[in-house]
């Protein structure tokens, strides 16, 4: 006997399970699950293991702000979204994690890799402007959390948190793509 399945009781059914629905949009997901309300954007809790990871960076100079490991990640239909338009689309998120260096002689000569997770930053783009505040701004919502509180949002603002680093990637929607191969 074959049996038919209800396409919206389908939908339903994967929503509350927290599996985007078929097409579901980005943007309404985004809104949905990392932001709330008032404009707070939370750090999702599963990126690691089922983004897409867009690439690495590493800041080797212990003095630097941001010293550390670079993992950024990205929602999956992000990642296809910026291949086929070369934009971020609306509600995607950008994870970045900067994790601690570790290092030790190998057998094929000093080796780096990345050690715990130190804090994260997370921008949520707003091409829709739903948000006013300090952690709203340049089209992104702009967030950072540490690993001892990976709850609460210690940005201060987006503007004395997170620009200084930023200004020269504005030409490219605020974001250093060239460390973005999956982008390509």
């Amino acid at each position: 006997m074959m049996t038919t399945i209800n396409t919206l009781g389908l939908a339903a059914l994967l929503t509350l399970a927290g599996i985007p629905a078929f097409g579901a949009d980005l943007a309404t997901t985004t809104f949905r699950d990392h932001v709330d309300g008032e404009g707070n954007i939370s750090l999702p809790a599963d990126a690691r293991a089922s983004w897409v990871h867009l690439g690495s960076w590493v800041v080797n100079d212990a003095e630097a702000p941001g010293a550390g490991f670079h993992d950024v990640y990205t929602q999956p239909e992000a990642a296809q979204a910026y291949r086929d338009s070369g934009e971020f689309a609306d509600g995607t998120v950008l994870i970045k994690e900067i994790r601690g260096i570790e290092s030790a002689e190998k057998t094929t000569g000093p080796a780096l890799w990345a050690g715990e997770p130190q804090l994260w930053f997370v921008m949520v783009k707003d091409a829709q402007g739903r948000f006013d505040g300090p952690h709203w701004g340049e089209g992104w919502g702009w967030a950072l959390f540490k690993a001892d509180n990976p709850d609460v949002n210690v940005s201060e603002s987006f503007e004395s948190t997170c620009m200084g680093c930023h200004v020269p990637a504005q030409q490219t929607d605020w974001v250093y793509v060239e460390g973005y191969p999956t982008l390509q």
